[in-house]
């Protein structure tokens, strides 16, 4: 038997690194592939502790929520040293900050862990959370909302620029406990302490993002309620007026009827309104045009921060999408030779690119053979899903949907009759036509090049005229079959031009 690398399923060659966040309300474990700009979890998990609970009132953490945590710790410390994890980050927020008894708690889970514990001031959070959006949007521009049990930050961002945040005691647990459990009281005390939050003041018009699980579960109703088609909570973005108008629903219904309230956990479902409330007073204070949710936060600001200024600048998409090519693909260089044969062939026929149309045509390529295993008749679909639900940052769901959609056309051809309609409500027009381009381009460059590198950059194809030209050096001209003719064909037809192979002399000399 050969035997065979121990992780052979990963795509880099980097040490697992692993962040253990100690909340107000969770305590979770992620354990990241390596440390990169597009970082995959390899573990996940979460214990609800709810060690904020009663801060406000009592000052101190319960001594129930505090023996959950303990017992979660000691879990962690072993999963850790089972997938042999060099670099262990461990980070307490609001709960343990505030609490008269936190230090003892630092201490005792400190000696549990093995490893010391970084407690974050309200302003350290802030910054780590805008972090994690300049980590997972391209070009981000708005407010960050980092709404946890004990704490709310808010911190502006723009390009690579972050402000100095600033934290507030309106946690939906802090807010439960100060109130007695009253949504009622809770509005006055919202209202009074978002009155003069800084970065509240230059929203308007912007985004804002909005961070925590409270509000990932209210966006995960809200999904419920439109019946959106694609179930990917990263970069899923709520018109201001929209957002406004479910918090009040939720604000007035019993959660409990909610549609797919199942899937929030019971423990958080008293929050959902306190985080609706929330949102409702920010919008109101800060009018956003969109609300956008994020994945990623804190513990992804945290990895951020640690690349150096470099790999920070690499766009995510492209990172992301480059390391399932180096997993997946047949043969990873092709996707570069892709790359390149697309953009001359779409500044030859004049269609012009945004620098996200750029980006997404670059993903395009590198996402383009995936399915390469799967049998054919199922290579669209699979490309489809796969792609329409990787775990890809820096697009928003438009992109994300042509995406997947130009790989579907490149394996099932270009009619519309196939393709999903509930991933064409997400693009516009325009996007669903570049979507049919695209793969057919891909299309006709498959079967020119076997999906190997170095064929692409001999065989290019060019808009010239009324024509659309393929060119094939001599010893390739029997590549040109009829099924790669009826596929040049097809794309002509939908770029308005005629199609045509045409035969050049190889290099050195020789004509065909």
């Amino acid at each position: 038997m050969v035997e065979q690398p121990q992780y052979l399923g990963r795509a880099g060659n980097g040490s697992p690194i692993a962040i253990i966040d100690i909340g107000s309300n969770s305590i979770r474990l992620v354990v990241y592939e390596e440390l990169s700009r597009s970082p995959a979890q390899l573990f996940n998990e979460k214990v609800l502790c709810g060690l904020g609970r009663s801060v406000v009132s009592t000052g101190r953490l319960p001594e129930d929520a505090v023996e959950r945590a303990l017992k979660a710790l000691a879990r962690f410390r072993i999963l850790c040293d089972a997938i042999k994890v060099e670099r262990v980050h461990v980070l307490a927020t609001a709960a343990a900050r505030d609490a008269a008894n936190g230090p003892d708690f630092i201490a005792e889970a400190e000696r549990i862990l093995g490893y010391k514990i970084e407690l974050l001031s309200g302003r350290r959070e802030a910054q780590l959370s805008a972090y994690g959006i300049l980590s997972g949007f391209h070009h981000a521009d708005g407010v960050v909302g980092d709404l946890g049990g004990g704490s709310l930050e808010l911190i502006d961002v723009i390009g690579n620029t972050v402000a100095q945040g600033i934290t507030t005691k309106l946690g939906g647990l802090a807010l439960q406990d100060v109130t007695g459990g009253s949504l009622k009281r809770a509005v006055r005390v919202i209202r009074d302490a978002l009155a003069d939050a800084a970065p509240l003041d230059a929203l308007r018009g912007r985004n804002f993002y909005a961070v925590g699980g409270t509000w990932r579960a209210l966006a995960a109703l809200h999904m419920a309620q439109k019946a959106y088609p694609l179930h990917v909570m990263h970069g899923y973005s709520i018109p201001a007026r929209d957002a406004v108008e479910f918090t009040k629903l939720v604000e007035r219904a019993d959660t409990d009827m909610l549609e797919s309230i199942e899937s929030v956990s019971e423990a958080r479902r008293p929050l959902l309104g306190y985080g609706a409330l929330l949102l409702d007073e920010i919008i109101r204070r800060g009018r956003p045009e969109a609300v956008v949710m994020s994945a990623q936060g804190v513990r992804e600001g945290l990895l951020y921060e640690l690349l150096n200024e470099e790999e920070r600048r690499t766009d995510p998409l492209l990172a992301g999408a480059g390391e399932l090519n180096r997993l997946m693909s047949r043969s990873p260089g092709h996707a570069t030779d892709l790359i390149a044969w697309t953009a001359r062939l779409s500044a030859s026929l004049h269609l012009d690119e945004t620098e996200d149309e750029r980006r997404q045509r670059e993903a395009v390529c590198l996402l383009s053979d995936l399915a390469w295993r799967t049998h054919p008749d199922y290579r669209g679909e699979q490309s489809l899903s796969l792609i329409a639900h990787a775990g890809l940052t820096g697009v928003d769901h438009p992109g994300r949907a042509f995406i997947a959609l130009s790989v579907f056309f490149r394996h099932e051809g270009l009619s519309l009759d196939g393709a999903s309609s509930r991933m064409r409500e997400l693009v516009s027009p325009r996007m669903l036509n570049r979507a049919r381009i695209l793969g057919g381009m891909l299309r006709v460059a498959y079967l020119v090049s076997a999906a190997m590198p170095g064929v692409l950059p001999r065989t290019p194809l060019v808009g010239s005229g009324a024509r659309l030209a393929l060119s094939l050096p001599g010893d390739l001209e029997p590549v040109a079959n009829e099924r790669l003719v009826n596929r040049l064909r097809q794309l002509a037809r939908i770029v308005g031009r005629d199609p045509a192979v045409v035969t050049v002399p190889n290099p050195g000399g020789g004509a065909a």
